[in-house]
């Protein structure tokens, strides 16, 4: 299973301890139903922001031990029962709402700091709640976990163009559009260019040096989460590697991991160098 949101990370997979794949089933119902609030249906804005304000109150509501209300009692049940069972951190639960309910505002992002502060409420979360199950809380850990999820989104971004651009979302700066003298949606091309390749290819490569700051960290993480996490740097980087095959054109079409990629992606996985000491 995967949340698709952050797409290329894998949920309560084979590698996954028996032992934590109940609160990571948890975790996954619970942002793939906000995540379903803020984007799927007919519903307007002001109705989601108001669905996901309710969700957040029986998120409270849970968490503190109190029943809460009856929509999404599927959620909040499994959701109150490992969290006492694993002390989850709910600040990280309510970071992920926050990134919804900006999602459902589709803002524009200034600049690179500006998105990736956008990461850090939407995909940060999700490896912070994850090597907190697995005991992982250095601060060096958290941080190259970091990399690695904003770096997985924003490839996920890059990677999805040609499906978010005709709905209305961008998720490129203002500042790399204008540094190469492009605007959305005003002037963005619905179908690449030399210029708009160019943008990618900026954008991929800095999504790669983010990869490549958190890396290290798969190859410390001992046991089966570190071979999963090897799986997701290995996957990101795949996509990377599509994307660039295809002369960064992903305004044209989606790249994606197939079956055919499996065995490189294995064995890259059991090569990758481990991290200094």
């Amino acid at each position: 299973m995967s949340v698709d949101h952050y797409e290329n990370f894998p949920v309560a997979s084979w590698l996954c301890p028996p032992r934590l794949r109940p609160p990571i089933r948890a975790i996954y119902h619970f942002a793939r139903t906000a995540d379903d609030l803020a984007d799927e249906g007919p519903a307007a804005p002001p109705q989601r922001l108001a669905d996901l304000s309710q969700y957040r109150q029986d998120l409270q509501e849970a968490l503190a031990g109190r029943r809460p209300g009856p929509r999404w009692p599927q959620v909040f049940e499994g959701l109150a029962q490992q969290q006492r069972a694993f002390a989850l951190p709910p600040h990280l639960l309510h970071d992920l709402l926050s990134a919804f309910e900006q999602d459902v505002h589709n803002p524009r992002y200034a600049d690179r700091a500006s998105l990736l502060g956008y990461c850090r409420l939407s995909a940060n979360p999700i490896g912070r709640l994850l090597l907190h199950l697995y005991g992982v809380d250095d601060e060096a850990s958290l941080q190259q976990s970091d990399a690695i999820c904003s770096a997985l989104q924003l490839i996920n971004f890059w990677q999805d163009l040609s499906r978010d651009l005709p709905n209305g979302r961008c998720y490129i700066p203002t500042s790399d559009l204008t540094q190469h003298h492009l605007s959305w949606p005003d002037n963005m091309p619905k179908h690449d260019n030399a210029e708009t390749r160019r943008l990618i290819h900026g954008l991929a490569d800095w999504s790669r040096r983010l990869m490549a700051q958190g890396a290290p960290l798969a190859t410390r993480v001992p046991g089966r989460a570190g071979w999963e996490l090897r799986l997701v740097v290995q996957g990101g980087l795949r996509i990377l590697e599509k994307i660039s095959a295809m002369d960064h054109s992903t305004l044209n079409r989606r790249p994606r991991i197939e079956a055919l990629d499996a065995p490189l992606l294995l064995w890259r996985t059991c090569t990758m160098p481990k991290a200094e000491t």
